[in-house]
């Protein structure tokens, strides 16, 4: 049973920065992707980021340079450094993954994944 378990959520003011794990429990793929989601009230789940099994990543637009989001295969565990954060980046966070990549442009349509965490919270302001 694929479990992901995110972690580092929490409030801060604009400009500081914040950093999300997500625990990829009992998942191995070697073709795998994994993603990053996030929807805030009364919105849509947007893509955020994501990366595949051979470390390309991809970010939304509205990113402008301020995620990196990096795997740890060696501890299953993926991360996502955000800074410069913005209240508009307030949401509940989600990570996602798919044994397989979906493509350039699937990578970050959330229908295209197969297991999602629980999400944690991020409030800026």
């Amino acid at each position: 049973h694929v479990q992901l378990v995110e972690s580092g959520g929490g409030s801060v003011q604009p400009g500081e920065p914040l950093r999300l794990s997500c625990a990829t429990c009992k998942y191995t793929s070697t073709t795998h992707c994994v993603g990053w989601f996030r929807q805030a009230p009364g919105k849509e789940r947007e893509g955020v980021a994501a990366i595949a099994h051979d470390g390309t990543t991809s970010y939304a637009d509205f990113v402008s340079g301020r995620f990196t989001t990096s795997e740890d295969g060696a501890k299953n565990t993926l991360s996502l450094q955000m800074s410069s954060l913005k209240p508009e980046d307030t949401a509940t966070y989600y990570c996602a993954a798919k044994a397989t990549y979906p493509g350039v442009a699937a990578v970050l349509v959330g229908s295209a994944y197969d297991y999602w965490g629980q999400g944690t919270q991020v409030t800026v302001s």
